[in-house]
């Protein structure tokens, strides 16, 4: 009987995700991201991110020595280990340099890094994935980065309305305190980012919701400010604000530098 084999400990650059920012003819293997808050396909590991994206490196040695400074923070977390993943809203601090990015969706590039400062840098939206209760009655909601928090008092208003939210809606929380500060309901009106698919990168408002028997497949119409259409099924939807979103967004020329950027990778 043939002995199952769990998951290779390499990575064929050939079957990296399309988004990751190198040349894919250059060498035969890449850094393969550990298990972590983001799956594989929709995520990059933090080696790659400091030396293909942010250029602090020039080879994947010089991007380790810079991690194990303990110089990067990934959501206010040191992390040391270069197939650490990096997805979407996570938030970098490089220490020295007193750099603080965003990761958000690209419309051609998959991902952009959006330069924030420290004060946004400790607040992440959060998209819940899952809401249970728990024993004492007490609900627990598990957000997009495998993040959980655990709703005990419902005495006051604010956490009697964090008990009416459902999946697919966004909170805002504090990093370093841990608390939500704000959130948005997926509904019509919402202001969202499209995060996957071939709509990426789309920012517009909800217009229409077409309710299917699975939720996260659900057809989801969004119009931007300058009168596009994209269509897209829940689950790539991510809701980032009502009347004014919940932190920055990027300008037309940061998403174009990136694009610029991203389109000619080094050849490590």
């Amino acid at each position: 009987m043939k002995e199952e084999r769990g998951s290779l400990r390499h990575l064929r650059r050939s079957l990296t995700p399309p988004f990751w920012p190198f040349s894919k003819k250059a060498y035969v293997w890449a850094v393969k991201p550990l298990p972590g808050p983001h799956p594989a396909a929709r995520s990059i590991p933090v080696g790659i991110l400091l030396r293909d994206a942010l250029r602090y490196a020039y080879t994947m040695r010089e991007a380790r020595r810079i991690l194990g400074e303990g110089k990067v923070y990934v959501d206010w977390r040191v992390v040391t280990d270069y197939k650490f993943p990096v997805g979407l809203m996570d938030v970098i601090y490089l220490k020295g340099a007193e750099e603080y990015y965003r990761v958000l969706p690209h419309p051609t590039k998959f991902f952009m890094l959006h330069r924030i400062d420290e004060k946004e840098a400790e607040l992440k939206p959060l998209r819940i994935k899952r809401k249970v209760t728990v024993r004492k009655g007490y609900f627990q909601y598990t957000f997009h980065d495998g993040r959980t928090f655990l709703l005990k008092d419902t005495s006051t208003s604010k956490e009697a309305e964090l008990r009416q939210l459902r999946t697919y809606d966004t909170v805002l929380m504090n990093l370093k305190t841990g608390s939500i500060e704000s959130y948005a309901k997926m509904d019509v009106g919402a202001l969202a980012y499209i995060v996957d698919g071939r709509n990426v990168g789309f920012m517009g408002r909800i217009e229409s919701i077409q309710q299917v028997f699975k939720k996260a497949k659900s057809i989801t119409t969004l119009r931007s400010e300058e009168g596009d259409i994209a269509r897209t099924i829940l689950e790539y939807v991510f809701v980032i604000g009502l009347e004014k979103p919940m932190v920055s967004l990027p300008s037309r020329e940061e998403i174009r530098f990136w694009e610029e950027l991203l389109s000619k990778p080094p050849l490590l």
